[in-house]
């Protein structure tokens, strides 16, 4: 994660940040691009450096040109999705900074608005003009702005005043994080912004957090019939950190969100389409229709086996129903004796299959275990709880 120099909150830190970027933008005007890290970072550098390059300068007036109605319409229109899951984040966020004189704005994956939320105070021109649905904010209409930086860097960023390219931009503060959509693609960002405003650097925590929210809420849209939510061993599920996976009814999975790409690797895919996405076999090391069971039966948390010889935490569930109980902890070998049957028959059919393996590859475990992804001790070890 990329950010600007973090001031502390004492006055004088406070203005030797802006004289740090004084001091930078005075280098940007004499036609260069300081590279010293005491100045700028290195994303700022890079994003003025286009802009310059595009032979802007920042003395010059910026339009914040907006789309014609029809277009303002489609792109409305083309971004549903995107503006369904976050309307119950937006609402959270007006609350979150209701005192503080920033808001929120959402943008598509060119930086067009596409809805803005909280304290907006639109008697301020300068806060009217960026939050009118359909402007443009991307780099390539008004600069260097946490907007153009997340889109094009694809990583949270903030920046304060005179860290923007243009002088009539620089009475922003800002924090960006871009949003991912369930096939891993980029679908937009979200801003949270302030006019004249003291720099509050920690909003970049608030963005990010409030970004996993609606890409959470945006994989939990597309049709699913069981949910899996997913996480290390050790952990307690249901917060926004866990990796959800949604699953129709012949095992293929057909959505996810970002924690669930960074847990499973083979689900980064960049196709929409259903026949790329990975069936659950070639994911998980047990059939399918075991995680459908525990949806049905309401079994708790349970560990689930990957072909790597990695282990996580599972709690599957039916679409819609996608809350975990109260307390979802893995069980430990202490409490094993009292598992619910589906969770006993989930470790029965794992262990069956790494002995059908053995038997297969007639006692040769070194084969079996190359044959299943597994190390030789796990297999020696599941054989010895079969027979314990």
């Amino acid at each position: 994660m990329q950010r600007g120099n973090i001031a502390a909150s004492t006055p004088s830190s406070a203005l030797a940040r802006l004289d740090g970027i004084a001091q930078a933008r005075s280098v940007l005007l004499q036609g260069g691009v300081p590279d010293h890290p005491g100045l700028v970072e290195p994303w700022i550098a890079r994003s003025w450096k286009r802009c310059l390059s595009m032979g802007r300068r920042p003395h010059e007036a910026v339009a914040f040109d907006a789309l014609t109605p029809g277009a303002v319409r489609r792109t409305r229109d083309a971004n549903l999705a995107l503006t369904q899951a976050s309307h119950g984040v937006l609402l959270e966020l007006g609350r979150a900074l209701a005192d503080t004189r920033y808001f929120a704005i959402l943008t598509n994956a060119d930086g067009i608005v596409i809805n803005a939320s909280g304290p907006i105070d639109h008697s301020d021109r300068r806060a009217d003009l960026i939050t009118r649905i359909g402007v443009d904010l991307s780099e390539r209409s008004v600069g260097t702005t946490a907007i153009g930086a997340a889109l094009t860097e694809l990583q949270p960023v903030w920046l304060h005043r005179g860290e923007h390219f243009f002088d009539d931009t620089a009475v922003y503060s800002c924090a960006g994080a871009p949003l991912f959509g369930p096939a891993g693609q980029c679908v937009g960002m979200l801003d949270l912004t302030g006019v004249d405003v003291p720099e509050r650097p920690e909003l970049i925590h608030l963005v990010m957090q409030s970004a996993r929210s609606i890409e959470n809420a945006m994989a939990l849209q597309r049709p699913h019939t069981i949910l899996l939510r997913v996480n290390w061993p050790g952990t307690i599920l249901g917060a926004d950190s866990d990796g959800l996976i949604g699953m129709d009814d012949n095992g293929r999975i057909v959505t996810c969100n970002r924690a669930a790409r960074d847990l499973l690797p083979h689900l980064n895919r960049r196709s929409e389409s259903a026949t790329d996405w990975p069936h659950a076999d070639e994911l998980f090391a047990l059939p399918f229709s075991m995680l459908f069971d525990a949806a049905r039966n309401g079994a708790g948390a349970s560990e689930l086996p990957l072909w790597s010889g990695l282990r996580l935490q599972v709690l599957a569930s039916p679409a819609g129903r996608s809350a975990p109980p109260r307390r979802s902890q893995t069980q430990t070998a202490s409490t094993r004796a009292t598992s619910p049957p589906d969770q006993r028959r989930l470790r029965d059919i794992e262990t069956a299959l790494i002995r059908e393996a053995v038997d297969h590859a007639r006692g040769n475990v070194a084969q079996a275990a190359a044959q299943l992804g597994v190390s030789r001790a796990t297999v020696y070890r599941k054989l010895r709880m079969r027979t314990s």
